[in-house]
């Protein structure tokens, strides 16, 4: 905060010095420097100065974290200490310029990389056929790229990078930079070392190499000050095979010790470049290396055995980071009983024979838990209303939907006809399709047919054949619709998916916002808590190429809208100013107790549907609420700000310790950052630095999830009727139905 005081010129060193250090130093504020303070002030202006303050401090706490990055960027490089460079870092990790360098190389730019500002638009910042003699990336405003005889041929903004090209092909400047904007931020590296990080890269890199043709690309781990690895190298590139021998003969045995992002990374991950049925296959052949071996020297025996061991020790760490998604794998099952079997009959690998019983002890345990489940039926009520068990009494804490538990659901067809089906989650579209057209008599060929979701607003969206987890998918008002082809414009929505008409029965003010909270954030945990890591690699790659389902996601992305719309339907469904003043109170003071619980993804849904334009628009209501819930809400704002990558809400919840259920729709968003802005093959290897920063998102949701949650009940007064009314909200997602709603209780004033 300090620092931002200084960068606004509020605040100086006495040697007019940038940075802010510590107290120990003299500063002054410009007052003193005008000669004006010490005057005598009246109670009404300390009231109002004291008011001002308080405005003050809440804009200097969100512009603080960007000021001390500023700060750092400013310093050179020696001066940096570990947790400068870890948090320079970290921003540039979010920077869409710099997502396809490696992790080192990003590590690397951390103590070189520096910022630069300029406050004038106009200002050249180098000209064509300029020497060049730095790369830069846009943080804040924009340029204007401009070539003699053409004029202004791109604007970049935010996030693009530019002077690249001049300094790998040491030519002069390919075109003039012109800042568009006044007060523009930049990161600057200069092209001593540009050209340093490059040629190091190339020295720090080993190749291995199997007929001539790369299989693993290592890259050295640059030490970093103030800390100590246990590995050398990190895998950059292999083939599947290589890189899991590589993982077993190097990150396994009695001899490493210490944190191993490589072996999280691929157990976290490899699916995507090695199907469960391959990797057991391979961890099969290692541990019966010795069957083809006649005679045996005790050095080959030796290693024989330490192989085995290592193979035990995978299974043990996969089914600890993965948990029941590898029982859920029949060949996993199978390998895991055989391995107990064979590690029985040697006594050389007693100590091994304790760790493979654990493992199938855990297996069994969930197999029989998942046998007294078997059968579970879902259903997906017609009237919009959320996902949950047919038995018609509330879904038990913690359950998980799974591929083969059946679904009911209706399909309809154009005239608003309709069948009711019932299959398992696993099933196909084209699977569907069939079995609709067939029941609701379409005589047509499955070629001429399309399943297609119609949403509330009228938007359609046609599901491919093999698309899986279809009931779970759906919008909260979407409907199933079989339809031809050719005559999908004949299809409209039910007159019951706009939703309400009027406010619920329940009346929300007598019921106590604390205990609301507490009970939103107790089903939305378990909802959570059901979201497998997988879940979010099958929805980025696409849930076709795994054949798997993402019914949890789907509930738990379906629960944020249902929230955020909920509020909109809500305030907009209120007739009476009186009590919409009252409910706007009451869903700030909501989104207060959630942040308070670290339910960080209802908290975002409710402060996003009170920034719903039909809400916003109502500034007769707004003007009602006492200037403290505006400011609460202004503040809440400032934190679910999308601005550079949602920084506000990374360094909150950079802070908090576990557990906190997160913003999901932003980890989805780093994982599709990672997916589309980096290559999954590199010249026929697996890029792993794409892997790595895909498990790096996984493993947020499994720290957030690493301590159980325990929160000290609020006094239940209406505890049943509360906890049956945030489990099945009805809502309007149609936004030009709510802004409607909205004008019709506060017409546009004229002027």
């Amino acid at each position: 905060m300090w620092q931002a005081l200084l960068e606004e010129g509020v605040l100086s060193h006495v040697n007019k010095e940038q940075p802010f250090k510590d107290k120990c130093f003299l500063y002054r504020f410009r007052v003193d420097e005008d000669g004006s303070a010490g005057s005598y002030s009246t109670t009404e202006d300390t009231n109002a100065a004291n008011e001002y303050v308080r405005e003050s401090l809440s804009t200097l706490f969100q512009r603080g974290p960007d000021a001390i990055l500023r700060m750092i960027l400013r310093k050179p490089s020696h001066e940096r200490t570990p947790e400068e460079l870890e948090l320079i870092f970290e921003e540039l990790l979010h920077i869409t310029a710099l997502s396809h360098l490696s992790t080192s190389i990003k590590r690397e730019l951390s103590s070189i990389i520096v910022f630069e500002s300029h406050a004038q638009a106009g200002t050249i910042l180098f000209n064509q056929g300029d020497e060049g003699r730095s790369w830069y990336i846009l943080l804040k405003g924009s340029v204007d790229v401009v070539i003699h005889g053409k004029g202004t041929v791109a604007t970049l903004k935010n996030g693009d990078d530019f002077g690249k090209l001049a300094l790998i092909n040491d030519a002069p400047r390919a075109a003039t930079i012109v800042l568009k904007e006044n007060n523009c931020h930049l990161l600057r590296v200069d092209k001593e070392h540009f050209n340093r990080i490059l040629r190091d890269v190339e020295a720090n890199t080993l190749r291995l190499q199997e007929h001539g043709k790369d299989v693993l690309v290592l890259e050295r781990v640059a030490k970093q000050r103030g800390q100590h690895s246990a590995f050398k190298y990190t895998v950059m590139s292999g083939t599947p095979s290589k890189m899991l021998e590589h993982l077993l003969e190097t990150r396994l045995g009695n001899q490493v010790s210490g944190l191993d992002p490589f072996l999280d990374d691929f157990l976290l991950t490899h699916i995507v470049f090695m199907p469960v049925v391959q990797l057991v296959d391979e961890l099969a052949n290692y541990f019966h290396c010795d069957s083809n071996n006649g005679s045996q020297t005790p050095e080959d025996r030796e290693y024989i055995i330490n192989f085995k061991k290592r193979v035990v020790q995978f299974m043990q760490k996969w089914v600890t980071a993965v948990r029941h998604a590898a029982f859920d794998e029949p060949s996993v099952c199978d390998f895991i009983e055989d391995l107990a079997t064979e590690i029985e009959a040697d006594q050389e690998l007693s100590e091994e024979t304790s760790i493979i019983h654990n493992v199938l002890t855990q297996m069994t345990r969930y197999q029989e838990d998942r046998n007294q489940n078997t059968g579970q039926k879902w259903k997906l009520p017609p009237n919009g209303q959320p996902i949950c068990l047919f038995s018609g009494n509330a879904t038990p804490s913690k359950t998980i939907i799974r591929p083969d538990d059946d679904i009911i659901f209706r399909v309809y067809c154009a005239d608003h006809t309709y069948c009711t089906l019932r299959f398992p989650l696993h099933t196909t579209a084209g699977i569907i399709k069939a079995c609709a057209a067939d029941k609701l008599q379409l005589n047509r060929g499955p070629d001429d047919l399309v399943l297609i979701e119609v949403k509330s607003n009228g938007e359609r969206s046609v599901y491919k054949d093999n698309d899986v987890s279809i009931p779970t998918s759906l919008s909260l008002n979407g409907r199933l619709f079989v339809s031809v082809k050719d005559h999908l414009d004949a299809l409209t929505p039910l007159p019951e998916q706009e939703g309400p008409t009027e406010g619920i029965d329940i009346d929300l003010e007598i019921l106590s916002t604390k205990e609301i909270a507490y009970q939103m954030t107790l089903f939305d945990w378990d909802l959570f808590w059901a979201v497998h890591e997988y879940e979010l690699l099958y929805q980025t790659f696409g849930r076709h190429h795994f054949g798997k389902i993402t019914a949890n996601l789907d509930v738990f992305l379906r629960r944020f809208n249902e929230l955020q719309f909920w509020i909109a339907t809500e305030i907009v469904t209120t007739s009476s100013m009186c009590k919409r003043v009252g409910l706007l109170r009451k869903f700030i003071k909501l989104a207060a107790y959630c942040k308070e619980y670290q339910n960080l993804n209802a908290f975002f849904a409710i402060t996003m549907g009170l920034s719903n334009m039909a809400v916003l628009r109502l500034t007769q209501t707004w003007e009602k609420i006492p200037s403290k819930f505006r400011k609460l809400f202004q503040e809440f704002e400032a934190l679910i700000d999308p601005s550079r990558n949602h920084r506000a809400y990374r360094v909150y919840v950079g802070k908090l310790q576990p557990p906190v259920i997160p913003f999901i729709p932003l980890l989805l968003k780093d994982m599709t950052f990672a997916h589309e802005g980096n290559k999954t093959s590199l010249e026929g290897l697996v890029n792993f630095e794409k892997m790595h920063m895909m498990a790096q998102t996984m493993r947020t949701i499994r720290f957030c999830r690493s301590r159980s949650l325990g929160l000290e009940p609020p006094s239940p007064k209406s505890e049943g009727e509360v906890r049956s009314y945030i489990s099945c909200l009805r809502v309007i997602d149609n936004q030009r139905v709510l802004t409607a709603m909205s004008q019709k209780i506060e017409p546009i004033r004229k002027v």
